[in-house]
C-alpha cells in the first residue's frame, strides 16, 4: 500500500528554500548513480563525496523550509512524498547522467554557478538562508575545481574525449538558462535582501565558463534559446524515473525508520 503525497504551502520564502533543496537533491541522486561506476576508484570516491556535500545542503534546505512552513512537514516529507509536479528543480539537473564526459559537463554549468550564489547569499538578511550558503559556498569551490578540472583534460585531450566533450555541451547548454531566472515570486525577496538576483551573477559565471572552455579547446553553441519549467513543475520524462526510484522505499513502507 502507497502513501498519498503531501500539500505544501508554497509561500514566497518556502518556494524558494524548495527550488534550491530541490536542485540539490536532484543533482546528489544523479552523482550517486556513478557509484561504483566511475572510470576510476578516486573519482568514484569523489562524486560520491560531491553528491553527499548536496544532500546535506538539500537537508538542510529543506528542515528550513519546513521550519517556515510550519505545516507538520519534514526534511523526509518534502524529499519522498511529493509528486513530480511538486518538485522544482532546474531540468538541467534531471538530465541522465549520460557517459563521464556528459556528467562532468553538467557538474561544471551548474557548480560555476552555484558557487557564486552561495558566496552572494552569504550576505542575506535571511541569517539561517546565509548560514546555509557559508557552509555550501565552500563546497561548491571544490566542485567547480574538481569539474573543470576534468573538462579541460577531456577537451584538451584525445579526439574521443574532445568529441564526447563538445557533445556534452551542444546537449546541455539550452539548459543553462534557467539558472538565471527569477518570477514574481523571487523577486519580492530579492528586493527585500533576502534572494540573490541570479541574472547578476550571469556575467561571471560566462567569464569562468568561456575561461575552462577555451582552454580546454570547446567551444559554446552559437545559439541562444533556452529550455525553461523547471521552477514551476514542469519537468522532462526524466525526473519522473528518477523519484520513481528515489521514492519506492518510503511510497511503499510510508513511515518507515532505520
Amino acid at each position: 500500500m502507497t502513501t498519498a503525497s503531501i500539500q505544501v504551502s508554497e509561500t514566497p520564502l518556502v518556494l524558494y528554500a524548495l527550488r534550491r533543496a530541490d536542485d540539490t537533491l536532484i543533482l546528489g541522486h544523479r552523482l550517486s548513480e556513478w557509484c561504483g561506476h566511475a572510470p576510476m576508484m578516486e573519482e568514484d570516491m569523489a562524486l560520491a563525496n560531491m553528491g553527499l556535500d548536496l544532500l546535506g545542503q538539500a537537508r538542510e534546505l529543506y528542515s528550513y523550509a519546513a521550519k517556515v512552513e510550519a505545516k507538520g512537514n519534514d526534511e523526509d516529507k518534502f524529499a519522498y512524498l511529493r509528486d513530480v509536479r511538486q518538485y522544482r528543480n532546474l531540468l538541467l539537473l534531471e538530465q541522465p547522467n549520460g557517459d563521464f564526459a556528459r556528467t562532468m559537463m553538467r557538474q561544471f554549468f551548474y557548480a560555476a554557478f552555484a558557487d557564486l550564489y552561495w558566496r552572494a547569499m552569504m550576505t542575506s538578511r535571511d541569517t539561517t538562508l546565509a548560514a546555509i550558503a557559508a557552509k555550501s559556498e565552500k563546497e561548491s569551490a571544490y566542485h567547480v575545481r574538481h569539474s573543470s578540472e576534468w573538462i579541460i583534460r577531456l577537451g584538451d585531450g584525445t579526439e574521443e574525449s574532445h568529441r564526447r566533450a563538445q557533445t556534452a555541451i551542444d546537449d546541455l547548454w539550452a539548459y543553462t538558462g534557467e539558472m538565471f531566472e527569477a518570477d514574481d515570486s523571487e523577486r519580492g525577496l530579492i528586493d527585500a535582501g533576502i534572494a540573490v538576483d541570479p541574472a547578476a551573477l550571469r556575467p561571471r559565471w560566462m567569464e569562468t565558463v568561456s575561461n575552462v572552455l577555451r582552454e580546454a579547446t570547446l567551444v559554446l553553441p552559437k545559439s541562444d534559446w533556452m529550455q525553461q519549467g523547471g521552477r514551476n513543475g514542469r519537468h522532462s520524462e526524466h525526473l519522473g524515473h528518477l523519484l520513481s526510484e528515489l521514492q519506492s522505499m518510503q511510497r511503499t513502507f510510508p513511515g518507515a525508520a532505520w
